[in-house]
């Protein structure tokens, strides 16, 4: 099960990793594996939108049970079947890298991560960071 104490790891951990890196200011959201908040944090300077960008791409990953990474390539292939869940989730997919599964004991999925802020590939390894720093696998797809 992932916990607020998980959750507050890998939001500490996430933002430590995009500070070293000297990346723009970070959204993170932490969703179990219902896809409901558990915790969300946004650095000084985060844009108004970033909270539902983050929310949006570990949403997309828990309801699809891959990494946004993963949804971001079926988007190239398949658009009109990523456009069609998005529709069906009622547009709170957010296609790009950047949402992350928590997996935890036998591969099990509890939970996602998603980060918003930088580049997509930045956002994503911030939140791998983080959930590593948990003591958990990350599957960004």
């Amino acid at each position: 099960m992932l916990t607020l104490h998980h959750a507050r790891i890998i939001i500490a951990e996430a933002l430590k990793a995009g500070a070293a890196k000297g990346l723009k200011p970070l959204t993170v959201a932490v969703l179990d594996a219902g896809g409901a908040l558990i915790a969300l944090e946004r650095s000084d300077g985060s844009s108004r939108m970033r909270p539902d960008i983050a929310i949006g791409k570990a949403n997309g990953a828990i309801a699809l049970g891959m990494g946004s990474r993963a949804i971001f390539k079926r988007s190239e292939e398949q658009p009109a079947f990523i456009q069609a869940m998005n529709a069906l989730a009622g547009g709170v997919l957010v296609p790009v890298p950047g949402g992350v599964l928590v997996r935890g004991e036998g591969g099990a999925i509890i939970g996602a991560v998603g980060i918003t802020g930088d580049t997509s590939d930045n956002d994503e390894a911030a939140a791998i960071a983080g959930i590593e720093a948990a003591g958990l696998t990350a599957d960004g797809g």
